[in-house]
């Protein structure tokens, strides 16, 4: 299987001036688990992922006054959707890290694809308890 088979296409784009605050209702709204931080002063992109959010609270620092941009991942590994999904895994794991950007040919994102991805993709179908009784 491959990463454009499981990669989510609901790309969550935010600016680095966003607070965290406004990054987590963003991402909340929208069900993912990390946002894409484009700077488009350097034209680089960035991750912002739950982690990130949750070290920060977790410093005891404001969510209104911090920036996306001050917590972005900047030396991000990309992924290209013919990638395999072990390929991604092992990206993953050698990096210490749950989510990838999955970039087209053209260097633009089209999706990322995280570790919750991947397990859904591998795990066996959940059935119903009484359907495993029987």
């Amino acid at each position: 299987m491959l990463v454009r088979d499981a990669m989510s296409t609901m790309v969550l784009t935010i600016g680095p001036a966003h607070t965290l605050r406004q990054a987590a209702r963003l991402m909340s709204a929208r069900h993912v688990g990390a946002a894409i931080v484009l700077d488009a002063d350097t034209s680089g992109l960035g991750i912002l992922t739950e982690r990130d959010l949750l070290v920060s609270v977790g410093a005891g620092q404001d969510p209104d006054l911090e920036t996306a941009g001050a917590h972005t991942t900047t030396d991000v590994v990309f992924a290209a959707p013919s990638w395999t999904l072990e390929d991604a895994a092992q990206a993953m794991a050698h990096g210490g890290f749950r989510h990838l950007i999955v970039l087209d040919e053209q260097g633009e994102p089209v999706g990322v694809v995280s570790v919750r991805d991947i397990i859904r993709c591998w795990a066996p179908s959940r059935r119903h308890p009484a359907a495993l009784a029987g």
